[in-house]
């Protein structure tokens, strides 16, 4: 079971590159980052963790760019796999966004792996004109049209919100294709979305019940017709079960780090990799 660092970044607070390379240096097998572009001031959609329009963070409105942030990591690292807890395609033009991603995985020598979200705030959705009730489908869209061009010497898609000709696209991604996790509540829908569409699954930080829902997603992984077994990275705040975790099928286990200064943040991955020593 891999271990990852997952870093709400913002404004303020420790530089992502120099995060990612702490957390190589620790021995940490993946860094990760969030995304919003913006957050509407008046929205109707409620935060699945306070249930409100009440955020709990305030670096919800300050996140940095992710693929930005990942590339200014990847510059430092070498190692060290590159993600994204989670990241929201639907807010992007597809073409452009495959662009990024595949240049990420280019210079950083294969190491992207795309944790992507349906995204809960649906008033930020609709600032991108993603057509309300339709993030599922939009999402399975622009991820079939960007692994067209990833993997096609020429592309082409045709969709009901995306839609190019024959077209050449370089850089390929390193890898055959970039690993696609889909961070959401784990329920029976998810997981049939995940086992047609996706890699694996990213659970929210506030997911509960894990076994039997890893159980469900694994049954339905099968039904669908999916060899071997998923992905699963769990979203953790401390290094609590992580046996469990393990015997459950869990690959990976990423935690957060706290909203600090670079002295405290750099302290807290020390501390962190060494609690975790003994679990390798």
């Amino acid at each position: 079971m891999r271990f990852g660092i997952t870093q709400f970044t913002s404004d303020r607070g420790p530089a992502p590159a120099v995060v990612a390379r702490a957390a190589e240096e620790a021995g940490f097998d993946t860094f990760s980052v969030p995304e919003h572009t913006h957050i509407p001031v008046r929205r109707e959609a409620a935060h699945p963790g306070t249930g409100t329009s009440e955020l709990p963070d305030d670096r919800y409105l300050r996140t940095l760019d992710p693929w930005v942030a990942l590339g200014t990591a990847a510059a430092v690292t070498t190692t060290i796999r590159l993600g994204t807890a989670v990241a929201l395609p639907v807010e992007h033009d597809p073409i452009t966004l495959a662009k990024s991603i595949a240049t990420l995985d280019h210079l950083s020598g294969g190491r992207v792996v795309l944790g992507a979200g349906f995204g809960w705030n649906t008033d930020e959705l609709g600032d991108h004109h993603v057509p309300p009730g339709k993030r599922r489908t939009v999402l399975r869209e622009y991820l079939e049209a960007m692994r067209a061009l990833w993997t096609q010497e020429e592309a082409a898609y045709a969709g009901e919100h995306v839609s190019f000709g024959p077209s050449w696209a370089w850089p390929k991604p390193v890898q055959d294709t970039v690993p696609v996790l889909i961070g959401a509540g784990g329920t029976e829908r998810t997981f049939t979305w995940i086992a047609r569409h996706a890699d694996g699954w990213m659970t929210t930080p506030f997911e509960s019940e894990l076994e039997d829902k890893i159980a469900a997603l694994t049954r339905i992984w099968h039904s669908e017709g999916r060899s071997g077994a998923p992905e699963i990275t769990v979203l953790a705040g401390k290094p609590d079960g992580l046996e469990r975790l393990a015997e459950l099928g869990v690959t990976e286990v990423a935690f957060g780090i706290p909203d600090r200064s670079e002295a405290e943040v750099l302290s807290y991955l020390e501390r962190l990799a060494g609690k975790l020593t003994s679990c390798r």
